[in-house]
C-alpha cells in the first residue's frame, strides 16, 4: 500500500497551472561560450545583496558569539568557585556569574525523582461535600474511628510531616503595635514546603516489600487493606509537591501584606538558601508570591552548599561530624512506637495474606499517609489507623526531634548556633569573618553575600534545623524531656507546632518611642525610644521572658527588650560549645541525660 499522501495546508502553493514532475525536469540550457559576462543588472543585484548581507552577518556573529561567550558545560559538584565537566578538554566556562549566586544548572540539588501525577478528580474515596475545602485541594477532612466533632483532625498532628497549618499557640496573646511604633527589621528563617520522601525511607522500604510479597508470595490483602492488592509506591524523592510549591507562595503573598514596606524598592536584596532542589524551588516559589514573576528584579539567590564537611548555617548538621552518632532521639521514639502500635499491627497484620506485618510495617503505613496525601491528595492509609494512635504518631516524632535536635542531644545547640550568629551580627551591624560554628566565613566576612543594609531578610533551611536554632536561642519553654512510655498530654515541644511543612520563624525588630509597659495599657510615663525583639512562630508569639531571665517574663505580649535580648544571646552563645559538641570526644549519653542541648561536662 502506498503511504498516505501528505497534508497541504501550511505549504506555499506552486505559482502556474501546470504541474511539475520532478522525475522528468528539463534538461539545463547549455551555458554559453566566450567567458564570464557580467550585466548592469548583475552588478546591481551583487550590491544590493552585499548591503543586505552586511548587517544581517552582524546580527549573527552577535548571537552565536553570545552564545559562545556563556559556558555549555554541565557544572558539578567541586571545593573551586566555578567547576565544570565535560569530554571535550577544552570546554572552558567564561560566566561571571559566581557560584554562590547561580540557580540555574543546579549544582548540589541532590535526589529529584519526581512520582506519579496525581488524579484527585477520578481518584478520591471519600465524599467531597464533607472533606473538600475551596482551593485547598488535600483530603484532610478524613473521619477516624475515636475523633470526636471538637477535636483536630489528624493532619494537625503528624509532626514534620504536618501540612502548613498556623500554630495553636505558645502561651501568650497576639497583640498589635500600639501607637507610634513601628517594625524596622524582619530576619525570617524558612522550611521548605511539602516534598516527596527521602531516598531509602520507611515509606520506600515499605513500598519494595511489598512488591517483593506480591512477586514471590501469595499475597491478598483483604477488608481494610483489600487496596494493597492493585497498590504500587510510585512517590518520587525528596523535591516539592504541587502542595509544598503552594505553601511557599502563600508563604511569600502573606508577608509581602505582613512586612512589604521594609523592602526599599531601590534596591535588591540578598536572599539565602541551600543547594538541594526542594530548598532553592522554596525560595523561589516564595519569591514569587512575595514580589510577582518578575521577582529577579527585586532579590538575588544566594545558594549555599548542602554537603558534608561544607560550613552552612542553613543546614548546620553537615558540618557536625557527631551529630551523625546521636541517636537517643531515635531510640526513645522506637520505644514509643513498639508500645502505641501494638493493637494496630495485630489488627493490621490479620487483613493480608502472604505477608509478614510488622511494627515497622505499621509506622510506614501511618507516615505513608501524610506523604501520599500532600502528593496524590489523598491517601487510603489514612483511615487505617484510630485517632489515639494518630497522637500516638506525632509524638512519637516529638521524642525523635527532641533527643535528636534539641535540648535532649549534645549537639542541638552547635547545630542552630552558626544562625544565631548571623542573627545577632546582622543586629550589630557586622559581619563574621570567624565565629567559631558552622558558618561560611568566606560569604559572611563579605558584605555582598552577607548584607548589613537590609531591613528585610529571607533564609531558608530545614525541620531539624530550625529546632536546633531554636536550641540555641536557648528557647528552654521547649525543654523538659519527653516520657518514651507513655503520652503526657499537651507539652510545649510539639513538632507539628514548632516544624511543619512551610515553617517560618519570623524575628521582628520594634521600635517604640517609649518603653512599653510590660500589661500593654500604654507607655511608661518617661524613658528613651527603645526596642524590642519579637518571635513569631507560624504565625504565633512565642513569649522570650519565659526562657531568658534577661527578659521581662511578666510581658503579656512575649516580646523582650532588644538590649536585654542581646546580652542574654551571647551567654546562650558561649553555652553551645561548638568545637567540642560537634568534634569533640565524648561518649555518647542514653536519651534522658542530656537536657541543655550540649554534651554533659
Amino acid at each position: 500500500m502506498s503511504p498516505a499522501k501528505p497534508e497541504t495546508a501550511g505549504y506555499a502553493p506552486v505559482q502556474g497551472d501546470d504541474t511539475i514532475d520532478f522525475d522528468n525536469l528539463p534538461a539545463a540550457p547549455p551555458r554559453p561560450k566566450g567567458g564570464l559576462i557580467i550585466t548592469r543588472r548583475d552588478l546591481l543585484v551583487f550590491l544590493l545583496s552585499l548591503l543586505i548581507s552586511l548587517p544581517v552577518g552582524l546580527l549573527f556573529a552577535l548571537i552565536f558569539n553570545s552564545e559562545s561567550s556563556s559556558s555549555s558545560c554541565s557544572p558539578q559538584p567541586s571545593n573551586k568557585v566555578l567547576a565544570v565537566s565535560n569530554d571535550d578538554p577544552g570546554c572552558v566556562p567564561t560566566t561571571t556569574v559566581p557560584q554562590y549566586f547561580q540557580t540555574s544548572p543546579e549544582l548540589w540539588a541532590g535526589p529529584t525523582a519526581t512520582g506519579k501525577a496525581p488524579f484527585l478528580a477520578q481518584t478520591q474515596a471519600w465524599d467531597s461535600a464533607v472533606s473538600y475545602v475551596p482551593n485547598q485541594p488535600l483530603q484532610t477532612g478524613i473521619p477516624v474511628e475515636g475523633m470526636g466533632e471538637k477535636e483536630k483532625g489528624i493532619f494537625g498532628m503528624m509532626g514534620y510531616l504536618t501540612p502548613y497549618r498556623p500554630s495553636e499557640g505558645f502561651g501568650v496573646d497576639e497583640w498589635p503595635l500600639p501607637k507610634g511604633a513601628e517594625i524596622v527589621q524582619l530576619q525570617m528563617v524558612s522550611r521548605h514546603g511539602s516534598r516527596y520522601p527521602t531516598e531509602g525511607s520507611v515509606v520506600q522500604q515499605f513500598g519494595e516489600k511489598v512488591n517483593q510479597a506480591k512477586e514471590h508470595a501469595k499475597f491478598k490483602g483483604k477488608g481494610a487493606l483489600e487496596f494493597l492488592n492493585e497498590w504500587r509506591y510510585e512517590l518520587g524523592s525528596e523535591i516539592l509537591v504541587s502542595k509544598g510549591r503552594q505553601e511557599l507562595f502563600d508563604s511569600g503573598v502573606l508577608h509581602s501584606y505582613m512586612y512589604g514596606k521594609l523592602y526599599n524598592p531601590n534596591s535588591k536584596i540578598i536572599v539565602r538558601t541551600t543547594t538541594q532542589d526542594r530548598m532553592l524551588k522554596s525560595a523561589e516559589n516564595f519569591m514569587a508570591g512575595f514580589f510577582g514573576l518578575e521577582w529577579t528584579n527585586n532579590a538575588t539567590i544566594e545558594v549555599i552548599i548542602e554537603g558534608t564537611g561544607y560550613n552552612n548555617s542553613l543546614a548546620g548538621y553537615m558540618n557536625c561530624p557527631n551529630g551523625h552518632k546521636v541517636r537517643g532521639g531515635t531510640e526513645a521514639a522506637n520505644i514509643w512506637i513498639h508500645n502505641y502500635l501494638q493493637n494496630a499491627t495485630a489488627r493490621l497484620s490479620s487483613l493480608v495474606e502472604g505477608f509478614e506485618w510488622t511494627i515497622e510495617d505499621s509506622y510506614a503505613a501511618q507516615t505513608m499517609c501524610s506523604y501520599e496525601t500532600v502528593a496524590y491528595g489523598f491517601s487510603r492509609f489514612c483511615s487505617l489507623f484510630d485517632y489515639d494512635e494518630w497522637i500516638g504518631f506525632g509524638y512519637s516524632i516529638d521524642l525523635n526531634f527532641y533527643g535528636n535536635d534539641a535540648f535532649g542531644s549534645p549537639v542541638g545547640r552547635a547545630i542552630g548556633l552558626g544562625y544565631q550568629q548571623e542573627v545577632i551580627a546582622r543586629l550589630r551591624n557586622h559581619t563574621l569573618g570567624y565565629s567559631g560554628s558552622q558558618i561560611n566565613t568566606t560569604l559572611d566576612g563579605n558584605t555582598e553575600t552577607f548584607p548589613l543594609d537590609q531591613d528585610l531578610y529571607l533564609d531558608f533551611s530545614h525541620d531539624t534545623n530550625i529546632i536546633s536554632i531554636l536550641t540555641a536561642f536557648g528557647l528552654r519553654q521547649f525543654a523538659g524531656t519527653l516520657d518514651p512510655t507513655k503520652y503526657p498530654g499537651p507539652h510545649n515541644f510539639t513538632v507539628s507546632d514548632l516544624t511543619p511543612f512551610g515553617a517560618r520563624l519570623d524575628i521582628e525588630i520594634i521600635e517604640a518611642p517609649k518603653p512599653i509597659k510590660a500589661d500593654r495599657s500604654g507607655y511608661e510615663e518617661g524613658g528613651d525610644r527603645t526596642k524590642y525583639v519579637h518571635f513569631v512562630l507560624n504565625q504565633r508569639t512565642v513569649p522570650l521572658g519565659w526562657s531568658l531571665p534577661e527578659c521581662d517574663a511578666s510581658r503579656v505580649d512575649g516580646w523582650c527588650e532588644l538590649d536585654a535580648f542581646l546580652v542574654a544571646q551571647q551567654r546562650e552563645e558561649g553555652l553551645a560549645g561548638y568545637e567540642r559538641a560537634c568534634h569533640g570526644e565524648y561518649e555518647m549519653q542514653p536519651y534522658g541525660m542530656v537536657v541543655d542541648g550540649r554534651p554533659i561536662s
